[in-house]
């Protein structure tokens, strides 16, 4: 059995969630296990170009690629800005997703389709349009080739200028037939139909995954919780964990299981693990 007191790092707060733990722990070789890079595998940072996994967590996967079917990292970067700045290739067989499912870093290249037209006009307009709207200085730009994010972190009011951002970059994305993803002190306009949901859902299918888990800590992982939901209601037993923050609650409540941030999140992986191999005789 795992754990059972409360706040232990293996101890899902929801049958479903214990149900989906068992399974992975009773057929690792079959688990398809998927994480968020930030603010889940790296702590979130003022510039994420200084971005950093959490010490010890890539190591941690790495050890876990040995004893599960598949190591998946699910994230809104470029999928080879998250490999080159977590250091993903050192974790054999890792599949690594970025731009939400839209590239597929394999064997030092990425593979992904050309982004729709929107995303030339945003980039385009999107530096007058936050001019116009009043953002208070430290709001800034992330181009990130499929697509472009606004950052609000460094800004002299953070949540002031969400709001003032809000409605200017809902309609800029609405005439670029592109999509309006809010986030920990960021906005970002991506393309339509990609999120981590779908991309999750094409992994468990192409690895027929018997057991699934997704850790994440954002908005933008909450269609991963709901296709873990789904898949569970069809008997594909899951496990949904938040590594928690307090800028975002909603991901929180909707987890089986919270870990205190990517630190909590390493503790986690480090205990799965240890729990897979089972006791030293």
């Amino acid at each position: 059995m795992f754990p059972s007191e409360p706040g232990t790092p293996l101890a899902p707060g929801t049958e479903a969630g214990r149900a989906g733990l068992k399974a992975l722990l009773d057929d690792p070789s079959t688990a398809l296990t998927g994480f968020d890079f930030d603010g889940t595998l790296a702590p979130i940072v003022a510039d994420p170009r200084a971005s950093a996994p959490q010490p010890g967590v890539v190591e941690a996967l790495a050890t876990l690629s040995s004893l599960v079917g598949t190591v998946a990292v699910i994230t809104g970067r470029p999928a080879a800005t998250a490999v080159r700045l977590g250091g993903l290739d050192r974790i054999p067989d890792v599949v690594v997703l970025g731009h939400y499912g839209a590239e597929r870093w394999v064997d030092g290249r990425v593979v992904a389709a050309d982004p729709p037209p929107g995303v030339a006009l945003v980039r385009a307009e999107l530096p007058a349009v936050v001019d116009a709207s009043g953002a208070p200085a430290g709001t800034w730009i992330e181009d990130k080739g499929r697509s472009l994010a606004v950052h609000t972190r460094r800004a002299d009011d953070p949540d002031r200028a969400l709001e003032l951002l809000s409605g200017p970059l809902t309609e800029l994305a609405e005439r670029a037939d592109l999509k309006v993803e809010p986030g920990r002190m960021v906005i970002e306009l991506r393309p339509q139909g990609v999120d981590k949901g779908a991309a999750l859902t094409s992994l468990v299918e192409e690895k027929a995954a018997r057991s699934v888990l997704y850790a994440g800590d954002d908005l933008g992982d909450l269609p991963a919780f709901t296709v873990v939901t789904t898949l569970r209601e069809h008997g594909t037993p899951g496990l949904t964990v938040c590594s928690s923050s307090d800028e975002v609650t909603a991901v929180a409540e909707a987890a089986d299981l919270t870990v205190p941030g990517p630190a909590g999140l390493t503790v986690f992986l480090r205990e799965l693990t240890a729990r897979i191999r089972g006791p030293v005789a």
